[in-house]
């Protein structure tokens, strides 16, 4: 299974069924046993010192052999779902079947008073339309879970665990659109990924009235395991307090931490040729970034011709995300994709992450199906087999990244060719309180510059339609085939906007 089949089919079925491989059959703890904070934890740690079983597939033949279409046929009935018709509860849980992808094995739980009950399947849960009902314990592919979210009167859908370590999210008014994953390995790495799986969840029973809800996961790999404990509280932003401890069996030199994947097929910046009646297509329209310098950094993607990776050196970071800024239904023209309603995703570090990097990795892609936008945190040092990581952050499945920001943020980047028609000419537009409250008799001060070719001219003015300033590049490329430009304004040695960072390759 690689990337593309796992969030392909995703894509495919943003609502109905889950996607990718998952864990193996055997309960990694009996029925109906004692569960606490350290459950998992100790879970993991113990099936860290164990070799690694590759998980078990088996399915009858008629559901391994699904087509999409047979699949997407085979629903969840809602009226069993998890604590439904429980009086005051505001959460529910429902179940992805396995088959057609699918065919590894999800052991679920409920958590209440203390211990662990199985959450057991039958076949009498699901309807099925194009595949014939089922006999046996076949366990479950997945769930996802549902919230008053828009209306008091209807439960929303407002996560989704579906797939190898992916999963994701919704806060009010957006619909589905990109994920997060437990941890990453290798990821554009020559050799190959390697895609841990979430083998086990315990679902805590939430209390009458409550508006939080917390899952349980263990994570397993060839080369790791890991236990998670969510707490997710759904809203005007979704937000998600991540807790993990990884065990890992061997180093891992390339780990991805805080993963998170999504879509860029084409905007104003980078349309690398699409024949396309839309003014942009994707999930998300760049990394934002918060330094421990306190540094604000704005990269917006692109679909290269070749596989990309950009690496962010920092200390103890403070936030990053792949984030869609461009919000409104003009931007996109697409009534039934709705790109402007999908999540941005912020990663809020909790404590000292240390030294490392926040990387970007971009694949290219030609069809709007592919996640083919990689984000992650990867640290200095290898995590050593036998050791015991902590890492704790905050998951904001939000509109924009929360907290007041004053400096002028990008609204939007433009790219093409030069009016000689030989160099490429950047348009950038900044808006913001700062930028606002701009009183200069002359415009602010432009700090540009690139590493490769050659700036031939830059100016600044201002832009009253939407209350900003655009900055205007013209660069000569002088033969270079990968070109890093940076530009951002300025009030004498203070920055009045976050820093604009682009990586330029031929379309």
């Amino acid at each position: 299974m690689h990337r593309r089949d796992l969030l392909r089919a995703s894509a495919a079925l943003p609502l109905l069924v889950a996607a990718g491989p998952a864990p193996m059959p055997t309960p990694p703890a009996p029925p109906d046993t004692p569960f606490d904070g350290a459950t998992v934890r100790t879970l993991a740690r113990q099936l860290a010192l164990q070799p690694y079983k590759a998980p078990d597939s088996t399915l009858p033949d008629a559901l391994k052999n699904l087509d999409y279409s047979a699949y997407r046929s085979i629903n969840f009935d809602p009226g069993q779902a998890l604590w439904r018709g429980q009086a005051g509860m505001k959460f529910t849980a429902a179940f992805f079947h396995r088959g057609y992808l699918y065919k590894e094995r999800v052991d679920i739980y409920e958590v209440a008073g203390g211990r662990a009950t199985p959450v057991r399947y039958a076949s009498s849960m699901f309807t099925f339309d194009k595949v014939s009902a089922p006999t046996g314990d076949l366990g479950f592919a997945g769930f996802r879970l549902h919230y008053p979210l828009n209306r008091n009167d209807y439960f929303d859908e407002v996560c989704a665990f579906l797939g190898a370590s992916y999963f994701r999210a919704i806060a009010k008014g957006q619909g589905y659109g990109m994920s997060a994953r437990g941890l990453a390995i290798n990821t554009a790495d020559p050799k190959g990924e390697e895609f841990p799986l979430f083998k086990a969840f315990w679902l805590e029973r939430p209390t009458a009235d409550s508006d939080v809800m917390v899952v349980h996961a263990l994570l397993d790999s060839a080369s790791t395991t890991a236990a998670y404990r969510f707490t997710i509280r759904p809203g005007e932003e979704t937000v998600f307090d991540t807790e993990s401890a990884i065990f890992p069996r061997t180093d891992l030199t390339q780990p991805g931490l805080a993963p998170m994947t999504s879509m860029y097929l084409f905007d104003a910046n980078d349309r690398r040729g699409f024949d396309d009646w839309r003014a942009a297509v994707h999930d998300s329209t760049g990394l934002e970034l918060r330094t421990g310098r306190d540094e604000h950094i704005w990269r917006p993607l692109t679909n290269p011709r070749d596989l990309q990776i950009s690496a962010f050196a920092d200390i103890s970071p403070r936030a990053f995300g792949l984030m869609q800024r461009a919000r409104a239904f003009t931007d996109y023209q697409d009534l039934e994709a709705r790109y402007e309603k999908r999540p941005s995703l912020w990663v809020e570090p909790i404590g000292d992450w240390g030294e490392g990097v926040t990387e970007l990795v971009e694949i290219p892609s030609d069809e709007e199906v592919n996640d083919n936008m990689v984000g992650f945190w990867r640290p200095k040092d290898p995590l050593k087999a036998k050791g015991e990581y902590l890492l704790n952050y905050r998951l904001h499945w939000c509109w924009a990244a929360p907290g007041e920001v004053r400096l002028g943020q990008v609204m939007q980047t433009r790219c093409g060719v030069s009016a000689n028609g030989k160099n490429r000419q950047f348009v950038i537009d900044f808006v913001g309180p700062a930028l606002k409250a701009w009183k200069g008799d002359a415009p602010p001060a432009l700090d540009v510059g690139c590493d490769k070719g050659k700036i031939v001219n830059a100016v600044t003015e201002p832009n009253p339609d939407i209350t900003g300033w655009r900055i205007s590049i013209e660069h000569d490329p002088q033969g270079n085939k990968v070109v890093e430009l940076h530009a951002r304004l300025m009030d004498g040695d203070k920055p009045l906007t976050e820093t604009w960072v682009y990586r330029w390759t031929p379309v």
